[in-house]
């Protein structure tokens, strides 16, 4: 249900900013609000509170941010509110920086080896993704696990791309313990 709430209102804040021609100015403004909601933990908790009454929640809204950031942003974030979905704001957020960043050609990759990479792989790992991928850039966070043994396990999205020795080895196992021997 969160996906399909952040899904529904980022993509109405998207295809405005792209009708306006604004995507990059919408994303600098998602990113200071998204800082401000980050910093302070108490403006959900104030946007939460049950005796507040939603106009009250608004004006909130409306005076923290209203001059500070575009009428569309302030619009947008009346509306959330006014919706009673603060507690989405968060996930609405990150839903539109993944969609910015695939309207940029900006891939996101999460790459796992069993040791630190040098430089140099790490150049030759993004090498190979710009190749292998529609991106133009990525942003790759690297990360160590040494029970892969050998080999690299690549995460964009909800694709995997597993060349490790320890999931080698697990299917070679699987394969041999399908074996019957008569």
């Amino acid at each position: 249900m969160a996906k399909l709430v952040s899904k529904t209102y980022g993509d109405a804040l998207f295809e405005l900013a792209l009708e306006k021609d604004s995507v990059s100015k919408m994303k600098e403004e998602v990113l200071a609000v998204k800082k401000i909601f980050d910093e302070n933990e108490e403006l959900l908790k104030l946007l939460n509170h049950p005796k507040l009454m939603g106009e009250e929640k608004i004006k909130v809204v409306e005076k923290i941010f209203k001059g500070q950031v575009s009428d569309d942003m302030t619009g947008f974030l009346t509306i959330i509110v006014s919706k009673g979905r603060y507690n989405e704001i968060p996930a609405i957020f990150a839903y539109i920086e993944k969609r910015v960043k695939e309207y940029e050609k900006i891939g996101v990759a999460q790459v796992t080896a069993p040791m630190k990479l040098t430089d140099a792989q790490k150049k030759a790992v993004e090498k190979k993704l710009l190749e292998t991928t529609k991106y133009e850039s990525f942003e790759i966070e690297y990360m160590i696990d040494k029970s892969l043994i050998g080999g690299l396990v690549i995460r964009i999205d909800d694709r995997v791309v597993d060349s490790s020795i320890k999931t080698k080895l697990a299917n070679m196992a699987k394969a041999l313990n399908q074996i019957q021997l008569s």
